[in-house]
């Protein structure tokens, strides 16, 4: 184990309470579709995933055909929807304020939406140019490959096993942990789930917490585990 040299923040769920509103829209137009399926269920088994690998899942387990145009329509609603109505994670902001690590934004959703979310809550200025789209590396480089969090360490020049990853997906745990990074689950979105927790700590989270407020103190106790062991 190794200190902590940058803290990468995932967006959705983590930084924004939006995944629970994407569970709402896919939910609500898979099952118009024909395929129906609960708010909840999409939180537990889709939250992370990106709207296309999430439709490909379903057609391919449920053998129900959707429309490629189902794709568009979804987007097109969810970003009505976040521009109006995503709302900050509790306790976000002033973690930001006191946290003296460099710190980014890796994610799985496209620069433009991480835009709009960021700015309506009004921490798009606090990270700068420091927000990743996976998007922009390319369709088949999203969550859970690890491409995103290793572009990420790379553009302050940091070793991947000294960077520290908040994820509330077990996809994005999965991805995170492919890089070589260290990571800690997050269950503090409405989106959360009764297993939530545990289903982090399977794919590989050191330690979960609920409350954004508790990882100022994580983080300490992180390094300081990391230092006791290399002393």
């Amino acid at each position: 184990m190794t200190g902590i040299d940058l803290i990468i923040f995932d967006c959705d769920g983590v930084l924004v309470d939006s995944e629970i509103i994407a569970s709402e829209v896919q939910a609500a137009l898979v099952s118009e579709a024909g395929y129906p399926i609960s708010i909840d269920e999409m939180n537990e088994r889709f939250a992370g995933m990106t709207w296309r690998d999430t439709l490909l899942t379903i057609e391919k387990e449920a053998n129900v055909p959707l429309s490629a145009s189902l794709i568009d329509k979804v987007e097109a609603v969810l970003d009505k929807r976040l521009a109006r109505d995503v709302r900050i994670i509790d306790g976000v902001l002033p973690v930001l304020m006191q946290l003296t690590l460099p710190h980014c934004v890796c994610s799985n959703s496209t620069s433009a939406r991480l835009a709009t979310m960021l700015g309506k809550v009004g921490i798009r200025d606090h990270f700068g140019p420091h927000i990743y789209s996976a998007r922009d590396l390319g369709p088949d480089r999203v969550k859970p490959k690890p491409d995103i969090f290793l572009h990420g360490a790379a553009q302050f020049g940091r070793d991947p096993s000294r960077v520290l990853v908040i994820e509330d997906s077990v996809h994005g745990v999965h991805g995170a942990r492919a890089a070589g990074m260290r990571v800690v689950g997050f269950t503090g979105g409405k989106h959360t789930y009764p297993s939530h927790a545990d289903r982090l700590t399977d794919a590989g989270a050191e330690t979960v917490f609920a409350r954004m407020a508790s990882l100022p103190g994580v983080i300490a106790a992180l390094a300081e585990w990391s230092e006791s062991l290399t002393a």
